[in-house]
């Protein structure tokens, strides 16, 4: 029989054995303040804008697909002000409409998706960190399908407050949000009038608990963290330079089969995500038939459209070891098959 200080001590040793510089490796970051939350990708999400929002706080979110309407929602239940910078479903957002909203009054954070999983949509950061830092408010950014994917510079592209989540690009098992917070996001926090909204992801607690002080917060998932522990010593020996050129070249593989095919992307060849790929849906073909037909005959599952795609895109993931030739000639010759 195990006992319960056993158990405790169990949680502890999970706690213990997890080491943060792994994460801060992957993330590209010596943030002190990076830690897994327990909790999935939205999590992640709220963790990141409910520790920096007081009520009135003016935010501008940058929405073009799903996941920054999201964040929009989130921004707007903490009680911020919340001033939208739209851009159309499979584009990026235009910098110069990012550089209006701050010039129309003082703002806390902009927060922007830099991996659109709804769309296909890889958003280009830099420009938008400058003119947010000039202005004097935070940059937050969701990079649930892009970290361990794509490159994600949280230092270089100075990223204030980042989150992600465990089972895309990094190929550990849902259930853990990694999350960075830079020192101007960790001053913002310290300084608060008013307690965090959010009592469970409040991480001036949260830290704590995960820090020398060790101080009781919640039951945190250890076996989670030892999956996260070993998917993150994966990534690192497989190195990040060359995980980033393994999603590039599958998804340049998945480009050029469909267009044999006829089959076109959504977005721009400059703003396409290689983990994520939006394909548009020929005209004449049944978008739930295909797929259902993929999944019944061929075992393969690819996502449909989500909001205003909705029935005109696929959405297929090359994510961590999913992405792999294989999979993509799979999905090809299935494909092929199925429109022939």
């Amino acid at each position: 029989m195990i006992s319960m200080q056993r158990l405790r001590r169990s949680n502890d040793v999970g706690l213990t054995r997890f080491r943060p510089a792994l994460l801060r490796e992957v993330m590209l970051t010596d943030n002190e303040l990076t830690i897994p939350v327990s909790g999935t990708g939205s999590a992640g999400m709220e963790a990141a804008l409910c520790n920096l929002i007081e009520p009135g706080d003016r935010c501008v979110v940058c929405v073009n697909g799903v996941f920054g309407g999201r964040m929009a929602d989130v921004c707007g239940r903490y009680g911020a002000e919340v001033a939208t910078v739209a851009a159309p479903w499979g584009q990026p957002i235009d910098p110069d409409d990012v550089r209006q909203a701050l010039a129309n009054g003082p703002t806390k954070l902009v927060a922007i998706v830099h991996a659109e999983t709804s769309t296909g949509v890889l958003q280009p950061l830099e420009e938008i960190s400058r003119m947010t830092h000039e202005a004097g408010a935070l940059l937050v950014v969701d990079c649930v399908t892009s970290l361990g994917g794509h490159p994600v510079k949280v230092d270089e592209w100075g990223i204030d407050a980042c989150y992600s989540g465990t089972q895309k690009c990094l190929s550990i098992p849902p259930g853990l949000a990694p999350i960075s917070f830079a020192p101007a996001a960790v001053a913002a926090l310290e300084s608060r009038k008013t307690k965090v909204a959010n009592w469970y992801l409040d991480m001036s607690m949260v830290h704590k608990y995960w820090g020398e002080e060790r101080t009781y917060h919640h039951t945190a998932p250890v076996n989670a963290l030892y999956g996260f522990h070993e998917g993150l010593r994966l990534i690192l020996t497989e190195g990040l330079e060359a995980r980033w050129a393994r999603h590039r070249a599958n998804h340049e593989l998945l480009v050029a089969g469909l267009a044999e095919m006829g089959v076109e992307m959504l977005a721009d060849p400059k703003y396409r995500l290689w983990s994520l790929n939006a394909v548009r849906i020929p005209e004449g073909v049944d978008d739930v038939t295909v797929r259902q037909r993929l999944l019944n005959e061929y075992d393969i599952e690819i996502g449909g459209g989500l909001g205003d795609l909705k029935g005109k895109v696929w959405r297929v993931g090359l994510m961590g070891t999913s992405s792999t030739p294989n999979n993509v000639l799979m999905l090809l010759g299935a494909l092929n098959a199925i429109l022939d």
